[in-house]
């Protein structure tokens, strides 16, 4: 049982430290990674026919604010994850109860992380501002293999630990 506690404890560490670095990334490398925002909310490589164009966000300020929000969300995965990652460390040895009691920052943490992902690479990017149709600015794969991944330990270290002698 000791091994299932310190394999889900290190899966929540490997999620924090990628949203760790996502969030570097996007913080040390603004300018790139702003003109994948700025491209998806123009809207200006998806296909020329295509009627949803009337959503496309042109205002430079809440291109900023768009990615600002995100980079403040991928923190937020981060700290989340690392908390629950101590908080399940502290309680390695623990009786059960104490152990599951203990998973609630890292539950919280992967959970809001797949929202990002999910919601606002996937359905706000990909489905309301067209992203799929974009040969160029299309994150779609890549939010799917993080999400994926991030629902995948959520589901995991979700599941209910017994006690260590059982």
């Amino acid at each position: 049982m000791q091994i299932t506690r310190l394999s889900k404890t290190a899966l929540v560490a490997s999620i924090a430290f990628f949203a760790t670095l996502v969030a570097f990334g996007n913080i040390t490398d603004y300018g790139s990674n702003f003109e994948f925002v700025r491209h998806v909310l123009l809207m200006d490589t998806i296909f020329p026919n295509a009627t949803i164009h009337y959503r496309a966000i042109t205002s430079p300020t809440l291109h900023h604010a768009f990615y600002i929000l995100i980079i403040a969300a991928e923190t937020l995965t981060a700290i989340l994850c690392w908390i629950g990652t101590f908080a399940m460390l502290g309680r390695l040895g623990a009786d059960a109860r104490a152990f599951n009691r203990s998973k609630k920052w890292a539950i919280g943490g992967l959970a809001f992380g797949f929202l990002v992902w999910q919601v606002a690479f996937l359905s706000i990017g990909g489905e309301w501002f067209g992203m799929w149709m974009s040969q160029t600015w299309n994150g779609i794969e890549s939010a799917f293999r993080f999400f994926i991944t991030i629902i995948t330990v959520l589901i995991f270290v979700s599941m209910p630990d017994t006690e260590l002698n059982d």
